[in-house]
């Protein structure tokens, strides 16, 4: 795992993979917990007998599930522990091009796209591709922005 102490240390592997966390199994009950936080209980995400018969043949995580699960895929692979708050700022694009079934598993490749100084610290962008374990398509690619601002 990558730690970032410093700037310096960040501003250097701009556009630099990062690297990749494990796999991670997305199944139901995840899947139904999170249905129960956000109210999204649509039938393709929590009727396991209607999405069997459904476009999918099964019943498939919500985009925001995937998308949420990122933070704790990119622990695997890097920090920033620069002095200082660091907080998630946003994100500047957010696709999800392809279904991801519940019960397989998934993966994110880190890839650290741009930093950007402010007055206060510095603003950085990492494009996360979240891959399906067999499928050619990833589940999500998404450039998250994050502060990580002076101490």
């Amino acid at each position: 795992m990558i730690v970032f102490r410093t700037y310096d240390e960040v501003s250097a592997r701009v556009g630099q993979e990062l690297g990749t966390s494990s796999w991670w199994q997305v199944d139901q009950a995840r899947v139904d917990a999170f249905a129960d936080c956000t109210g999204d209980h649509q039938w393709i995400h929590v009727d396991v007998a209607r999405s069997g018969a459904g476009p999918f043949g099964g019943t498939i995580a919500h985009g925001f599930l995937t998308l949420s699960l990122i933070p704790v895929m990119q622990a695997e692979v890097f920090s920033f522990e620069t002095p200082g708050p660091r907080l998630n700022y946003g994100a500047n694009k957010i696709r999800f091009p392809a279904p991801l079934l519940v019960g397989r598993r998934i993966r994110d490749t880190c890839t650290l796209i741009e930093v950007t100084e402010l007055s206060s610290g510095r603003q950085v962008v990492v494009r996360h591709v979240v891959e399906i374990e067999g499928e050619n398509k990833p589940a999500c690619v998404a450039d998250v922005v994050a502060l990580l601002i002076d101490g």
